[in-house]
């Protein structure tokens, strides 16, 4: 496998080399770059899918567990059927090892309790704490229950997942490692039938995929069918909580000394006003060598807001006793105490307006205090050790964990079997949000630039979050064979010798290297979705990109629980792939044409009829996805 991946690379990176350096059509600049650029990322992603499988990774049976440990399987539900819950619910409280079972129910449904508690099984719902406060769906669900449960252990299931009887006995082995943190088992589904239409078992997915993050220690979490320790997430949890209330102190510093600086200019000829600011600088001094030296957040905090207080009131003071000393003054020179009683009560009381204080000079700062408080108030959790990050918390959490020195296992063993969408509709919503969550934690947690993870883990990530900017590269591929056959646009150079000597070599290693990496699973599936979704792929990159940077909603809805009731076929969720694939047998129509008119001749029109002839054949599966019919069973949900 390593020599494949030494020769996929070699010539992958021959062929791109000379793809820029002698073939690029300048002429034809607006689709040639665009289509080099789509090559060179397809290339950059067949190296980190070669990197992979340099380090894949397939173990056998965990080793014997040497001591009993304490294990809560954690069923997560919003609102879906109370007999599907109740049914994975049962099948958890028969697991062989010994356990308690948990209905994490985020829905609160009285009946579900009635159901729950009545055959034994433990329900948590949210506390009062989250009134009112963010709820971070299924992450706020699972850190709301690590608060009242107790195992070292829990395991962690979809409201649909059944699990084998014997999941714990096959997996809490891999624990005896004292650094592991997760064990990840595949999901499988039992309502797909061997066509899968849908593309819902991701075969390669959960086999050589995980396997080879599993050989550079980057297997992550994927939300369920998962055994997580106790202690690696409460450590997560807690570190999350320092480095984010420190990152705030820092700002707050940051901005403190802006407004001292600006306050300095404003007041620069009040001797005494300037010496306050001076004595809050050094107060900044000493609250930025206390986080250097590691002290406790809290007392340094809490030293700084005293010291502020301190400069305030000893102002306020100051101030209060002049203005008495010139009432004292006016009162004997008028000769009226008590209408100036009066006027000492107003001047009291605009002292405390910033336009008529000096202390408005501070006053900006002492606002910036409440920065420098370690309290999370507006969470209904201070500590959260499940990622709250994306609509997804499982990558988030796992590349956090790995960020700490923790271990994550692949067991590639099926020990649970759920259920898949049904239908289109469902399919589509669920693999947006997947790629919305991925996305969002590219965005804002790059692991290309985390501290802690090897370069190889970072890579791994990296490598899947990735993937889903396909789809702009899949707009290029559609594209250009169409302007070829339709217009004669030409993005190569010329489809010589030059070409074939490189191009081949690098298609039919690369395809060979997929081929033995899969080692007998289908693939194919995989990878008419990884092209014929990229309308999906795009609106993931775009709403992410927007809703981290620019604060939007992301505007998705979480998949629904139940199939469509709707029997008519859904052509209108595939607008955009209708329209590529009618382009492209149009182009095949004009070519034709052109053929008859002597206007096509040579080699490069049949290369790009085989290309458009291909690309027919990914774009089928969407017809198929709309046409199916699905099964009587519910889909999966939250």
């Amino acid at each position: 496998m390593r020599v494949i991946v030494i020769l996929s690379a070699a010539t992958g990176l021959n062929y791109i080399t000379w793809r820029w350096l002698a073939s690029v059509n300048w002429e034809s600049w607006w689709i040639a770059v665009p289509l080099v650029l789509a090559e060179t990322y397809s290339l950059i992603d067949s190296l980190l899918f070669g990197l992979g499988a340099w380090r894949l990774r397939e173990r056998h049976d965990a080793p014997p567990l040497k001591h009993e440990v304490t294990v809560d399987v954690l069923v997560t539900t919003y609102n879906e059927p109370l007999d599907l819950v109740m049914e994975t619910a049962r099948a958890a409280k028969a697991i062989r090892y010994p356990h308690e079972t948990w209905i994490l129910d985020d829905g609160d449904r009285p009946e579900l309790r009635a159901l729950a508690e009545a055959e034994g099984i433990g329900v948590i719902t949210r506390s009062e704490a989250w009134r009112d406060r963010p709820r971070h769906a299924k992450a706020g669900n699972l850190n709301n229950a690590l608060m009242v449960t107790e195992g070292e252990f829990f395991l962690i299931l979809d409201a649909d997942q059944i699990p084998s009887p014997d999941i714990l006995d096959r997996t809490l082995g891999w624990f005896e490692d004292d650094r592991v943190a997760l064990v990840q088992t595949p999901q499988w589904f039992t309502n797909v039938p061997a066509s899968d239409p849908l593309g819902s078992q991701a075969p390669l997915f959960y086999g050589p995929i995980q396997q080879s993050k599993d050989g550079w220690n980057a297997a992550f979490f994927c939300g369920s069918n998962a055994i997580l320790r106790r202690e690696a997430l409460m450590q997560l949890g807690v570190s999350r909580y320092v480095g984010e209330v420190t990152l705030a102190v820092n700002r707050g510093i940051r901005s403190s000394r802006r407004v001292l600086a600006r306050a300095r200019r404003e007041h620069a000829t009040d001797a005494r006003i300037v010496a306050s600011l001076d004595r809050v600088s050094r107060a900044l001094d000493d609250l930025k060598a206390g986080i250097a030296r590691g002290d406790a957040l809290a007392d340094l905090t809490y030293g700084f807001q005293r010291q502020i207080m301190a400069v305030r009131r000893e102002l306020a003071d100051q101030d209060i006793a002049e203005v008495r000393a010139e009432l004292a003054e006016l009162a004997e020179v008028t000769g009226d105490p008590a209408a100036l009683a009066a006027i000492d009560d107003l001047a009291l009381e605009a002292l405390g307006e910033r336009s008529l204080s000096p202390l408005a000079a501070v006053e900006s700062v002492s606002m910036l205090v409440e920065s420098f408080d370690v309290g999370r108030e507006e969470e209904a959790q201070a500590i959260m050790p499940l990622a709250t990050i994306s609509v997804t918390e499982d990558m988030a959490t796992s590349m956090r964990l790995h960020g700490l020195g923790w271990k994550s296992v692949y067991h590639d063993e099926v020990l649970a079997k759920g259920l898949a969408p049904e239908d289109l509709p469902t399919m589509l919503t669920q693999r947006l949000r997947w790629a919305q969550g991925t996305m969002q934690v590219m965005f804002r947690e790059n692991p290309l630039v985390q501290k802690g993870m090897s370069w190889g883990q970072r890579l791994m990530y990296f490598g899947t979050m990735w993937s889903y900017l396909s789809g702009f590269a899949a707009i290029v591929y559609v594209a250009a064979p169409v302007l070829y056959l339709s217009f004669g646009v030409m993005p190569v150079q010329a489809w010589s010798v030059d070409f074939f000597a490189r191009f081949i070599p690098f298609f039919v290693i690369n395809q060979v290297l997929f081929l033995v990496v899969a080692n007998g699973r289908p693939t194919w599936r995989g990878a008419q979705y990884s092209l014929a979704l990229f309308p999906v792929w795009i609106r993931s990159v775009t709403s992410a990109f927007d809703n981290v940077y620019r604060g939007r909603s992301l505007g998705f809805s979480v998949t629904p629980k139940t199939r469509s009731l709707e029997n008519r076929p859904r052509w209108d969720l595939v607008k955009p792939q209708l329209w590529v694939m009618g382009a492209l047998v149009a182009s095949l129509g004009v070519v034709a044409v052109r053929y008859a008119a002597g206007q096509a001749e040579g080699i490069a029109p049949l290369i790009n009829i085989a290309w458009v002839l291909y690309d027919l054949a990914v774009f089928s599966i969407i017809v198929r996805a709309v046409l199916y019919s699905a099964s009587d069973h519910q889909p999966k949900g939250y």
